[in-house]
Order: structure tokens, then sequence, then C-alpha cells
């Protein structure tokens, strides 16, 4: 039916009052023209998009669906549904509406760009790339589509290309603040901080309220370790946008490294209230309190945590998760669920060539713990002990240059050092590449400061990693989990997603560690005349269970002390509170801060016993005390990190002190100290055998690292999949 001209001249006036912003007397109008012709094409349509500028999306997907029924060959009517569908979160259908529009008009850049958005949202990261290229292919200067198109590469950890998209959209429109945002952000992960910098600075100049370009230079200062200036851009952030769940929980990070631990446990506990699903929150802030001890609702939280992890959520950082829970099977599925989100497989990069024999072997250590560090602290003697005549050895170092004692020592062990800190982590892994490393070993995992993205973009070949992270990656990038039969049983094999090399015995360790001259007498350090039990684990590796049958113990053996390390007042007092709950005289925990090496090592002689923790056991810190003389007591766990303890008292020949059920660990200790001759036999025992068997045996160590080495090597050059290796007691560089 013809429009009658009084129609027309109506939808005339009221497309002009609708492009002037006057939306009443439009939509008055627009319902008029409806109450005569109710199937009307454009006020049926304009109406849709005014209710979606009012934000009412139901009604306006509802009307421009009506009026798509009237015109289905309208291509700007199924991309405004698309909008208001893709408002409503229903992203297939949105993309269906712009694939609709598309196919009315292939050359409509506005359709192509929101069909990209809406591929990114759906994480089909390559198709929204080709969708953002399309739309800048028919529209060059489209400002938004290079913003985007940034985003896109940046989460395909693609980052120069992500810079140079953000560069032409700041050349198109040189106000464009979040592009300036975006682009800081890009150059923060290619290491350029400096530039870095100047781009927030840009982002804030141009939009004082840019709460996201607050927030995000806040990561870069706790990058720069620059805590106190992190924590006010975050404030800033969070004063314009105070539902900003992300500056709560960086703010949070910020306040663990200045170790605030009660106030981070607070931006946590806001950032949950304001986004229950934001990424590693619930398990960090589960951590923080371990951290000081604090474990109000912890059951609770972590069955909470627990059941998220189940349903695939990536809700926990792997790190946390071993603190947390003893099931490796559960930990399994907690890594390889944040492995997912982090690494998706579209990211995965070029495949390594085949390369010929080098002859020697060359090997890269990646750590970001090249200084006083236990990671240090246990290697330092195994680089330096490598058979230079079979292996290169290469170090590259994430971290700080400290310029400590160990520092230059590891320095000095490698063939070459390298500082790689300020260099991305695809160009790391380009220059590990570069120089045909053959075997890549990551001494982080998912540690403080470790980068697994070098590892996910293929450094090597063969890629292995050991002893700064305790258990599985969960990722398919991970080719080899060093370990012994203690840690991983070979029943247990599933629970890890790399092949095992299995030594005779896990734990490279130090036979140069000086324990100083000092004698610490028991007055000097506060600790009474009578038994002391000693506990030097960090903070976070005592689970209330660990404490209950601590509590237990010390109930047990009248005038006994629990002599533990701590580096704040926050533990001492929750510590001294828990214990009061459990019927005990807080009193009779004793607390000792951070000493030098030495000195510390020196310490332990005032004690009597080690009592180790669980699910996470003592690892550097059990054999400082073991190298010291004092006893470490465990019980047995089922993860790699709860099983490491009666790995080292396996290879020290101390089999005697390793339990396996909660009353064999409380009954052994109090029985220990309770009969003087038989703890005493024991630490002659120990005297002997430190000198005599394999653990503080760092060459025969090496020997059969190097041997382990050797095998998955020719294993690579005979184009044979990897498989789990044994390495014999006696087995020697590949004999």
């Amino acid at each position: 039916m013809a429009v009658s001209a009084h129609v027309s001249g109506k939808i005339q006036q009221a497309l002009a009052y609708h492009q002037q912003g006057d939306l009443a007397r439009a939509q008055s109008l627009y319902e008029d023209i409806l109450k005569v012709q109710p199937r009307h094409f454009d006020a049926l349509h304009m109406l849709g998009v005014m209710a979606g500028q009012r934000g009412d999306f139901e009604k306006a997907a509802d009307l421009i669906g009506g009026a798509i029924e009237v015109n289905p060959h309208n291509a700007a009517a199924h991309c405004n549904r698309g909008a208001a569908l893709n408002e409503l979160r229903r992203l297939d259908a949105a993309l269906a509406s712009y694939n609709h529009a598309i196919a009315i008009k292939a050359d409509y850049a506005v359709a192509h760009y929101s069909r990209g958005n809406v591929l990114k949202e759906l994480a089909r990261l390559d198709a929204a790339l080709a969708s953002f290229d399309r739309a800048i292919a028919i529209k060059p200067d489209y400002t938004e589509a290079h913003n985007d198109r940034g985003l896109v590469l940046q989460e395909l950890k693609r980052f120069e290309s992500a810079l140079e998209s953000y560069e032409k959209a700041i050349l198109f429109k040189l106000d464009h603040a979040q592009a300036h945002c975006n682009r800081g952000t890009a150059l923060r992960e290619l290491r350029r901080f400096d530039a870095a910098l100047a781009s927030y600075g840009h982002a804030i100049a141009i939009k004082p309220d840019c709460a996201e370009a607050y927030s995000n230079r806040g990561v870069l200062y706790n990058e720069l370790r620059q805590f106190a200036a992190a924590i006010a851009d975050y404030d800033r952030a969070i004063a314009i946008r105070p539902d900003y769940a992300e500056a709560y929980v960086n703010r949070g990070y910020a306040l663990q490294q200045l170790e605030e631990f009660a106030a981070a446990i607070l931006s946590f506990d806001v950032a949950i209230a304001l986004k229950p699903d934001l990424r590693g929150v619930y398990s960090t802030r589960l951590f923080a309190g371990m951290q000081i001890c604090d474990w109000g609702g912890f059951e609770e939280n972590v069955d909470r945590l627990k059941a998220k992890i189940r349903c695939g959520e990536a809700v926990a950082h792997p790190f946390a998760v071993m603190a947390l829970s003893g099931s490796p099977s559960f930990q399994r599925q907690a890594t390889e669920a944040w492995v997912r989100g982090e690494f998706p497989r579209s990211h995965a990069p070029a495949a390594i060539p085949g390369r010929a024999d080098h002859g020697k072997i060359r090997v890269g250590y990646f750590s970001a713990d090249f200084r006083d560090h236990p990671v240090s602290t246990l290697t330092a003697e195994m680089i330096e002990t490598h058979d230079r005549s079979r292996l290169e050895v290469t170090g590259f170092s994430f971290g700080p240059d400290t310029q400590d004692e160990m520092r230059k020592r590891m320095q000095g062990a490698f063939d070459r050092f390298i500082d790689v800190r300020e260099k991305s982590d695809a160009d790391i892994a380009m220059l590990a590449r570069q120089m045909e490393i053959d075997i890549a070993v990551d001494l982080g995992g998912f540690t403080h400061g470790a980068r697994p993205a070098v590892f996910a973009l293929r450094a090597a070949p063969l890629q292995v990693s050991y002893i700064g992270y305790l258990g599985t990656m969960g990722a398919d990038f991970m080719d080899y989990l060093i370990a012994d039969a203690t840690i991983v049983p070979r029943q247990e094999q599933q629970h890890y997603s790399e092949k095992i090399i299995y030594l005779p015995s896990y734990q490279a360790n130090d036979s140069k560690r000086c324990i100083a001259e000092e004698v610490f007498t028991r007055e000097a350090l506060g600790l009474p005349a009578g038994f002391v039990f000693c506990c030097f684990n960090q903070s976070y590796k005592i689970a209330p269970e660990t404490f209950d049958a601590w509590m237990r113990i010390l109930a047990r053996v009248a005038g006994s002390v629990l002599y533990l390390y701590s580096e704040g007042e926050a533990v001492e007092k929750n510590l001294r509170k828990e214990a009061g709950r459990r019927g005990v005289d807080a009193g009779r925990l004793v607390f000792g801060r951070r000493l030098p090496p030495a000195e510390n090592l020196a310490r332990y002689r005032a004690a009597d016993l080690f009592l180790d923790t669980l699910p996470y056991n003592a690892g550097a810190t059990a054999s400082d005390a073991l190298w010291a003389g004092l006893p470490v007591l465990t019980r047995v766990g089922a993860s790699f990190a709860g099983r490491v303890a009666a790995s080292l008292l396996t290879a020290l020949e101390l089999p005697e002190l390793i339990t396996g059920t909660q009353q064999e660990y409380e009954d052994l200790a109090v029985e220990l100290a309770t009969h003087p001759g038989l703890l005493d036999n024991i630490k002659r025992k120990l005297t002997e055998n430190r000198r005599t068997t394999a653990l503080f045996d760092a060459r025969l160590f090496v020997k059969h690292l190097e041997a382990a080495y050797t095998t998955i090597y020719r294993r690579y050059l005979a184009n044979a999949p990897t498989d789990h290796v044994h390495v014999r007691f006696d087995q020697a560089r590949g004999s």
C-alpha cells in the first residue's frame, strides 16, 4: 500500500527531530505513524533505535525485529538489531544479524566492525581479526576498528602488531584516549616502560577521568616495583569508577608486595563482591589470607573455590592452588583451566624446524630468581658443575639485578648469562630460537616473576620444568617435568600433563653452602631450655590442619615450644590467637625473622626437630635444616608439593622420618621429643649421611641430570615422541 503524503511528511519530520536529539517529539511522531500504519518500516526501525539509545535493548530488538519482518532486505536494520542483541549478551543471535547485514551490503564497514567485536567476545579471535581487517579495507580511517583490532592482537599476544594498530588509530584521531591507553599496555608488554608511561600520560591528559589509564599505569608501576605509585593510581581509578573490580584486585597485589596483607585482603574482598568470577581473584584472596595465617571461613572458601574449578572456571592461580589443596588431580584441573584462558591454542607459535646435532647440547635455564633466592641456592653448584665438554649452558634472567653475592655467583656459573628482563616474551623466545637452544629449562613455572608465555611461544624444541614450581604446568608446551619415584609414583603419572624425567634423587643442592661459625644461644633467640620444635617454612604453607597437629603435639610435650619464621606482626598475632583457640598458651610460639643465609643455617642448630607442613612441604627450607644437622619430620602427601620432603629424606636414607598419616606424624614427633636417645641416634645418622648419600652430592646429581638431558635430546634427534625417562642411580651422562 502506498504511503500517504501525510505519513511521509511525518516520518521526515520525526527523523529530523531524532537527528537533532529531540527524542520525545520524534517518538511521539513515530508512534502516531504506527497508529495509522502499524507495519511502517521506518517508524518501527527508528523506535527500536531510540529504545536502544535509552538502554531498553529488549524493546529495541523486538521493534527492529518487527521492522525486519516488514523489510528483510535493509542492512542497517539488521546491523542495529545486532547491536541490541549484543547488549543483551545474545551473542550468537547478534552475529547472525551482522551476517545478514553483510550479506545484503558487502561493503558495510560498521557491520564488519561490529561483527568483529562479537567474534572477539566469542573468543573467535582469528575470525574477529578478519572482520576488523575487512572494515578497515572498506574505511581505512576507521579509528575504532584499528583500536579494537589492536585489542584482538593483544589477546593473541602479538604485541608489536597490536602497537601498530593503536598507532594507526591515533594517527586518524590524535585525541583518542582509549587508543593511547591501549598503546601503553602494548608497550608495557613489550617491556618499553618509559614509552608506556608516556602513553598512559597522554590518555590521562586527553581524558582526566580515564579510569582504565590510571589502573593500567598502576599495573606498570607494579612491574617497576613502585608500589606506592601503583596504589595511588589504583585509588584514582577507583575514585572515578567505584565498581572497577580489576583496579581493586591490582591494588591488592601491590599491597601484598608491601606486605600489607590485611589491606590487600580488603581490596580482594571488594573485587569479589563486585565481580565474583574475576579471573584468579578468589584464589588470590585466599592466598593473601594464608600469608598472614588469617583463616576466617577458610574451609568454606576453599570448598567454594573447588566447586568453581570443577565447573571449568579459570578462577584460581596455579601457585595458590598448591597451598590450598593436596589433590594432584584437582591441581591439574585447576592449572589446565588457567592455561586454557592464558594461552589459547589459537596462539600456538610456528613449530621449530628440525635441527642437526650440535655436538654439545645447548641448555638454557630461564628464571626470575638468579639472586639470593632458594632457586639459586639449590641450583648454583649444579650450573657450575655441568660438563662443558658435553653441554653449553646459558642463563636467561627475567629478574632484577640485585648485585648480591648469589647474583654474582650465578652470573659466573653460566657460559653465557643474558639479562632479558626488558625484552618481551616473544623476543626472549625468538632469541632462544636464534641461539638454537636445544633444551629450555623453566625454573619458575607459575611463581612470582616467572614468564610462562616464553615457553608457550616455544623457546626450544625440548622444554623442561624444574624446581621452582612444584607441580604440573598443565600445558602442552611443556614436554618434561623433573621428579623422582617418591614425588611422582608411576601410578600417579596421569595427574601430570608432562612426561616425567625420573632421577634417582630429585633436588639439586649446593654442597658449598657455608654455615656461620656464630653459635646462637637459645637465650639470644628467645627460646626456653625445653624441647624446641621448629618450622621455618613460609607462612602460606601453614594450613589450619597442620597447625591443629602442631598444637596437639605441644599439648603432649610439656615445656616444648614451636619456633616459627615470620616477616610481620600480622602472622605472629594471628597464630598466637589461633593457638589460644586451641587451648595452647600463645607464649609457646616463638618467632624468628629473616637472617643472612649462613646465619640462618647456624640458627637451625638451636632447635631439636623440624616439623614439616602439608599440603605444601618444605623444599629448600628442609634442605637447609638437614644441611645444618636438624632432622626433618614429614607427613607424605599426594601431590608433588606434598612429597618433596619425603624425597629429600629418601635420598638422605632417613626413611624413619617419613610418616604416612596424621596420627603417625604426631606420635613420632612426641616420641622423638620425649626419647632423647632416639633423636640423638637420628641426628648422628643425619650427620654421617649428609656427606655420603645422594642428597648433597652435587656431582652425582649433575651426572644423572645430564644423562636425562642426553636421553631426551637423542630422542629428539631421532624424531621419537616424548616419553617418560628413567635414569638409573649408577647411570652417568647417557652411558
